[in-house]
């Protein structure tokens, strides 16, 4: 299993989301497609689902060009919010198994356990934390070879963060399966990457195995990011 965007560019109107981005993510691979807001890191998560296409170059997974049903090969967590409030938590699990023959009710039930869900309790008197626990289960509870994760940080607390962590931990097939994080909040994850993908403003601006970072430069991967930064901005 392999996802590729070859010579990519994705415009918005005038604006720039993508610049001739030329990616390959393998499978057991955990990637971070690191980046502040705005960076482009959304577009291509969304590329890979074929929610958008690319206005330049191609984009595979397993060698098949993307497509509206490449979403059922493909876990997307995305950043908005977007559950049926008047639904509890199991009828919001019981949809999405509806929508997607690769859902395992078995793991999200397990999930719903580990995260401590009510199954019970109405989405709409879900904390913002418990919200984006439920979009964990709804993603992770599904069988696929390709796992996208949308700033799944994003506003939540410390020990929220760290279920998530936990639970990536858990339930990921690190021999089968390629997950992709997207996120700004690079300490959050660093644990958990084998590669890091520095994205600004449209253009990758670095790739690095994170054990290379460590042991051979010295460097953390929020420290490898901001020198990359630093020196796009200076021009070197």
């Amino acid at each position: 299993m392999t996802v590729q965007l070859q010579n990519v560019s994705k415009r918005y109107g005038k604006k720039i989301a993508l610049e001739d981005v030329s990616l390959t993510f393998k499978k057991g691979r955990i990637y971070g497609l690191l980046g502040p807001n705005g960076s482009g890191k959304s577009t291509a998560l969304k590329l890979i689902t074929g929610l958008v296409f690319p206005d330049h170059g191609t984009v595979t997974v397993n060698g098949n060009e993307v497509s509206r049903k490449t979403c059922e090969a493909v876990a997307y967590l995305t950043e908005l919010d977007m559950f049926y409030d008047t639904f509890t938590v199991q009828e919001t699990v019981d949809y999405v198994a509806s929508q997607f023959a690769d859902f395992n009710r078995e793991k999200a039930g397990e999930l719903l356990k580990e995260l401590r869900l009510n199954p019970m309790e109405k989405v709409k008197s879900l904390s913002k934390g418990n919200r984006g626990r439920l979009k964990l289960v709804a993603t992770l509870a599904r069988n696929t070879e390709v796992i996208l994760l949308d700033e799944p940080f994003s506003g939540l607390d410390p020990m929220v963060r760290d279920s998530i962590v936990q639970s990536l931990l858990k339930y990921i097939d690190f021999e089968n399966q390629i997950l992709i994080i997207a996120t700004h909040e690079i300490n959050e994850i660093e644990p958990l990457l084998d590669e890091a993908i520095a994205i600004y403003y449209g253009s990758v601006i670095g790739q690095e195995v994170v054990e290379t970072l460590r042991e051979e430069q010295g460097l953390s991967v929020l420290q490898w990011f901001k020198k990359l930064v630093t020196q796009t901005e200076e021009g070197v």
